[in-house]
């Protein structure tokens, strides 16, 4: 066996994953088909449920001192939505999947690992044991696991054949990464009465210190082939039809086409071979959930990999990477299309679709719709199962950063262990023989009992007795 799991692509979610997996222990491969990491911005924004996790990993710091990363406002299907504080205690961040990208690669080298680049998959073959992965070059590796992290055009799901249904893509709309010059839009969304549209969300600075921003296009007319390059002109058209001569293009530093393809894979696992990211699902980029989405399918799968290696996982617990991640999964999809439909994505100006938008943008000032809708979309809405545990608020939900004196309970996670808040010392008993994979803490602390899975997830709360869920959740003790 050459390593305990191979990842099969080098964006977001594979370092991420990387990152967990290196944080758990267990030997990992980093492949990528690229030759050289890409210099294209891409996504554009991280929200609050992914600081949380980069936050518990110690991660969160480091990254937003890499350059200038304004906090960008959330919106749904372009209606603003001021996050509250109390429920979104990390405000979202525009930091353009680049600079995510080059600060794990960074991050992962200094603890001695390095993507592989220049390795295309070719051939795969699963047994009992383990995975085979065959490249273009004639090399193999044999690993216990396999991670496919290789995009929306997965070579790995090709070659498993797993099934992706959805929708295909209809349109296209035109994302640019540019500089302008002229009065500032006051609002992110802006529509014309014919039916074209922009959207601005801030992405820094450049070198130079110079404001970019990510604009999008759509509207009548302006759904081209993907494959046609987008022009400097076109985007000055783009402008000059929603805002006038009032803004105007001084830099276009990268521009691509972008579908509302909607598919998803019907199984994230497969044997000893699992899906994430835009391997598994991909949607219309709308509120970046694309690369968030992917990151967090990362952190929900890593420690559970980690077990795996070393040999204390539960029967079960690689079957709850699927049970867990494919409904948060659809979720982003159904909000995907119906942001579409109420942004009128095609510049249809359909006077139902009209209505509906302006009544849901009424609906959309009230503080409980906001929170609904900023939960949405921050990815703090995610509540997964929790089998044998008792209804309690918390359960299934991300842990609070709560401040427990010394420490925060984010602080607590950064070792990518199990931690089981004590306040009164109740428990050591029940947790001890987990002591090699739970740590715990928060004694004398004034917080509620609750135990806490690596990825921050809440799997137990109360006052009952904690072992069944260590034994749910950790395995049996050695």
């Amino acid at each position: 066996m050459d390593t305990d799991v191979l990842i099969v692509g080098a964006g977001p979610t594979g370092m991420t994953l990387a990152n967990e997996l290196l944080l758990a222990g267990v030997s990992t491969v980093l492949v990528d088909r690229l030759a050289r990491r890409s210099d294209l911005s891409r996504a554009g924004g991280v929200q609050s449920r992914t600081l949380e996790a980069l936050d518990q990993r110690g991660l969160l710091e480091p990254l937003l001192a890499t350059g200038d990363h304004p906090v960008a406002t959330g919106h749904f299907a372009g209606i603003p939505l001021p996050l509250q504080a109390e429920r979104h205690c990390l405000p979202w961040r525009s930091v353009p999947q680049v600079v995510i990208e080059g600060f794990f690669e960074r991050h992962l080298a200094a603890h001695g690992l390095h993507a592989r680049r220049g390795h295309e998959l070719v051939g795969l073959a699963q047994d009992d044991d383990g995975v085979t992965a065959a490249f273009a070059d004639g090399t193999a590796l044999r690993s216990r696991y396999l991670v496919a992290a290789d995009g929306a055009h997965s070579t790995v799901r090709s070659l498993l054949r797993a099934e992706f249904p959805g929708e295909p893509g209809t349109l296209t709309i035109v994302a640019a990464d540019v500089r302008l010059g002229g009065s500032d839009p006051s609002t992110a969304h802006t529509w014309s009465e014919d039916g074209h549209w922009a959207a601005l969300f801030p992405l820094g600075t450049d070198p130079r210190g110079r404001q970019l921003r990510r604009l999008v296009l759509g509207g009548p007319g302006r759904s081209l082939p993907r494959e046609v390059p987008v022009t400097e002109d076109e985007i000055r058209d783009g402008l000059r039809t929603v805002f006038g001569t009032r803004v105007e293009l001084l830099e276009l530093r990268y521009a691509r086409r972008i579908t509302n393809a909607s598919r998803q894979v019907e199984q994230y696992r497969h044997g000893r071979v699992f899906l994430a990211g835009d391997a598994a699902h991909v949607h219309l980029p709308l509120g970046a959930q694309g690369m968030n989405t992917g990151m967090q399918d990362a952190f929900n799968l890593g420690w559970k990999l980690g077990a795996a290696a070393h040999g204390w996982a539960p029967g079960n617990l690689l079957d709850t990477y699927h049970a867990e991640r494919h409904p948060a999964g659809a979720a982003v999809l159904r909000n995907v299309r119906a942001q579409s439909l109420l942004m009128d994505w095609a510049g249809t100006r359909d006077p139902e679709v009209l209505a509906t938008r302006e009544i849901f943008t009424a609906m959309a000032q009230l503080p409980q719709a906001q929170g609904y809708l900023g939960d949405l979309m921050s990815g703090m809405a995610v509540r997964y199962p929790m089998p044998g545990t008792t209804s309690h608020q918390l359960v299934g939900r991300p842990v609070p950063d709560l401040d427990l004196g010394p420490d925060r309970v984010h602080e607590l996670l950064r070792f990518g262990r199990g931690v089981l808040l004590d306040p009164a010392d109740r428990f050591a008993e029940a947790a001890g023989p987990w002591a090699d994979r739970v740590d715990r803490a928060g004694k004398g602390a004034g917080v509620e009992p609750m135990l806490i899975r690596p990825d921050g997830y809440v799997c137990w709360a109360g006052a009952d007795d904690p072992e069944a869920a260590l034994r749910h959740w950790f395995g049996e003790p050695h």
